[in-house]
């Protein structure tokens, strides 16, 4: 989509900073990077912060969108943009305080989280540390004062975002895998593929599935609990192991569960019956990465206790067209918000509201108007 209109206008600014728990590398990166996207010439006073667990948001699309509607936008990077396999929530959410103190010692005045698609966990998670911490044990010295002087945010955006790390992967997974290191190997009476099964799905095959699919997960747990134990008695700190199968959601295939604007079959990597035979979400993760991120049992990465927490105003944006977020994952990230202030808002749109610049300037004017009005 040709924005370079937008682009004309705006100014960027490149940071690069360090981390209290990661320095620069000697080859010159710094662990944490963003873009900073202004209005031209112009300082503003309220701006907005956005991070994903491991995909570059420096250069996020709806950057200009915003700052040629008055706002600051700094899309921002952790230590783990492209090392999803690393990823540990702790250091995460350092990483992002200091993206808020950069943006407050440049004079913004009120700042707003967006939490979009992957990112809208791990922004919540920040928030949440920062009005209850719950990570200090995990870390020391210069990390735990970072953890306990965390700055909060004044207003949070959910858009198009899934409820959590462990549920989205959880409802994308394929729920007929019985051995997870050989990706051959399937239960033909839980594989959503088998034109036998479905669809459309029965209630029963659904029950099944679900239940298949939180079973699956929690068995990658215990795997890596006892591995884990089993390495560091040996004195061997973490290792890597494969996922596979993981585009596996009913949603994706039958229209009719969760119904919406979207195409079917499909998902964000095309059909999903392709798209679930190769490597993607998820597909290596260190045993802690496994238990930080991705486990329903362990991970703090789940988004209902910590949106629970939230007490200033909130607005939920989502997308009918969305092919992996779903409108029962927005009702219940509204529902899990704690705060009373809060707003839910259905809208026209696939994920990243990529078909249509209308559609992506309503979505700008929506987030633009509510943030004017609590500004």
């Amino acid at each position: 989509m040709d924005d370079s209109d937008l682009m004309a206008r705006v100014d960027r600014e490149f940071i690069g900073m360090v981390s209290p728990t990661s320095p620069r590398i000697q080859a010159g990166g710094h662990p944490c990077q963003g873009l900073y996207t202004t209005p031209k010439g112009r300082a503003p006073k309220t701006a907005f912060i956005a991070t994903h667990y491991n995909v570059d948001f420096s250069e996020h699309y709806i950057a200009p969108y915003l700052a040629t509607r008055g706002f600051g936008f700094l899309g921002w990077n952790t230590r783990y943009r492209g090392a999803e396999d690393q990823f540990l929530l702790e250091h995460a959410v350092i990483d992002i305080g200091e993206g808020m103190r950069w943006l407050r010692a440049r004079g913004v005045e009120t700042i707003v989280i967006l939490g979009n698609s992957g990112g809208g966990s791990l922004m919540g998670a920040y928030q949440a540390e920062a009005i209850a911490p719950t990570l200090g044990d995990l870390v020391r010295g210069a990390g735990l004062e970072a953890l306990s002087t965390l700055p909060r945010a004044d207003l949070y955006i959910s858009l198009n975002a899934h409820q959590g790390r462990p549920e989205v992967l959880t409802d994308w997974m394929d729920a007929s895998v019985v051995d997870e290191f050989d990706p051959v190997a399937t239960d033909e009476s839980l594989n959503p593929f088998n034109p036998d099964n479905g669809p459309p799905y029965s209630e029963d095959f659904i029950a099944r599935y679900r239940a298949a699919q939180r079973a699956r997960n929690q068995r990658i747990t215990d795997y890596a609990k006892t591995e884990l134990a089993r390495l560091n008695a040996a004195g061997v700190p973490d290792r890597l192991m494969p996922l596979f199968r993981c585009w596996g959601d009913l949603r994706m295939m039958d229209g009719a569960i969760d119904p919406s604007d979207r195409k079917t079959p499909w998902c964000y990597r095309g059909h999903p019956a392709t798209a679930n035979k190769s490597p993607s979400i998820g597909r290596a993760n260190n045993l802690k990465t496994w238990l930080s991120m991705w486990s329903l049992e362990t991970s703090k990465c789940q988004g209902g206790e910590q949106l629970a927490k939230f007490d200033m105003p909130c607005l939920v944006v989502q997308g009918l067209a969305d092919t992996g977020v779903f409108p029962s994952d927005a009702h219940k990230i509204f529902g899990n918000i704690g705060t009373s202030d809060k707003r839910l808002q259905l809208i026209k749109g696939a994920h990243y509201f990529e078909d249509s610049r209308a559609e992506r300037d309503a979505m700008a004017d929506l987030l633009a108007d509510w943030v004017n009005s609590r500004a």
